[in-house]
């Protein structure tokens, strides 16, 4: 009988153990959040997510889109903790429709606007006037994101505008649904011209930049970060994040502007 009882009170230890164990892996399980984004801040907003989840116990997720797809998609109720746009105008909608944080609106950093063309092919520098843009795309389209809609789109239509050059461009605009669209059609050399972000260009090696856009063409370029209603404690730290010296060495690393700069 003792050899039994020595195995009766070993198996009651490990069972013990195995409980414990459980109970203690359950409570260390990694908080989620989960941020719907612009596409063009894919590679920043990733890199500020792993860099967080290393010093805390989180798994930031993401959910990348044109801004005017994940704005609609957090109004019309998707469980995002936070919400970061490519301008103050889908954030402002956002806050109109009443789905975000009272006064939890940030601007995290800012970009700017370059024309870019393959690397591949050599694409050669444009100056900004209307023969040498015609020159440059002679039977091809200007990939840009769609101006009604996508914000790299209304600041390229602006800033075209405001340059005299819209006119001599407009039939040949190749409207895409987001930026980073636009900016993988240079890099293939479907399009010898497109219209994206600054911060685009230095993460695609596949382009070169023919030319920046003057800042002073179009309306600042501003990277607005919120919290959703229904967002989770974790995420209010990840905010705090983005917004610390941490944050924007991280926005600076990826070609972005933050103040200061």
């Amino acid at each position: 009988m003792t050899g039994f009882w020595r195995f009766c009170s070993a198996a009651v230890v490990s069972l013990a153990l195995f409980v414990g164990g459980g109970a203690g892996a359950f409570a260390q399980e990694p908080e989620r959040i989960l941020v719907f984004a612009a596409s063009s801040l894919k590679d920043v907003l990733e890199d500020a997510g792993a860099q967080f989840d290393q010093s805390h116990n989180t798994k930031t997720e993401f959910s990348f889109g044109g801004s005017q797809t994940i704005t609609r998609h957090v109004v019309a109720g998707a469980p995002a903790d936070v919400l970061v746009t490519a301008d103050d105008a889908w954030m402002a909608y956002a806050v109109k429709n009443g789905v975000l944080v009272d006064d939890s609106v940030v601007e995290l950093a800012s970009n700017g606007l370059v024309l870019v063309g393959s690397e591949v092919q050599s694409a050669e520098a444009v100056e900004l006037n209307a023969e040498a843009l015609q020159s440059a795309l002679a039977d091809g389209r200007l990939a840009m994101g769609e101006p009604e809609t996508v914000p790299a789109g209304r600041y390229g239509k602006e800033a075209l505008t405001n340059l005299g050059l819209w006119e001599n461009v407009a039939r040949q605009v190749a409207p895409m649904e987001n930026v980073r669209v636009a900016l993988a059609a240079a890099a293939r050399g479907e399009v010898p011209l497109a219209l994206v972000y600054s911060s685009d260009a230095k993460v695609e090696h596949g382009v070169r930049v023919l030319a920046e856009i003057p800042q002073d063409s179009h309306r600042a370029i501003v990277i607005p970060g919120a919290l959703t209603s229904g967002h989770s404690e974790a995420s209010e730290g990840f905010m705090e994040f983005l917004k610390s010296a941490e944050g924007r060495k991280i926005f600076q690393a990826h070609g972005f502007k933050v103040s200061g700069d």
